[in-house]
């Protein structure tokens, strides 16, 4: 069957961008402890500062968690503060689109993985949208 392309296309991961989003770990039924919370906050941070070397990274923090992610992640990583569930950007965050000259984003209104019951997604469903903005 033959189709048209569309006017906007998902560039590969690879292609020259100008910033990584990450989303911080929050306190959520994901991590089952505090410790566990603290572990994965440290695996972010490390990874952020990685990322940092190379080009530019935002963190989108829930409010009341902006001095911790920044003591951990150090003054070159920039934080951006809005209610957030979960911390996969991946899932929650906007895909990135472009016609060659214009940017774009798509928000895929995020539901919770299909709305499953142990998922919140009430703040998630609107970070696309923040980060596009």
């Amino acid at each position: 069957m033959p189709t048209t392309p569309a006017p906007f296309r998902m560039p590969p991961e690879w292609a020259p961008h100008e910033r990584t989003w990450m989303a911080w770990p929050g306190p959520n039924p994901t991590f089952a402890s505090d410790a566990e919370l603290a572990e994965a906050r440290r695996a972010w941070a490390a990874v952020a500062r990685a990322v940092r070397r190379f080009e530019p990274v935002t963190m989108v923090v829930g409010p009341g968690q902006e001095e911790e992610a920044a003591a951990l992640l150090g003054p070159d990583v920039e934080l951006a503060v809005r209610p957030l569930d979960d911390a996969w950007m991946r899932d929650i965050g906007p895909t990135f689109v472009t016609d060659g000259r214009t940017l774009a984003a798509v928000d895929w209104t995020f539901n919770g993985w299909g709305a499953q019951g142990w998922a919140r997604w009430e703040n998630d469903q609107h970070i696309a949208r923040a980060v596009a903005e």
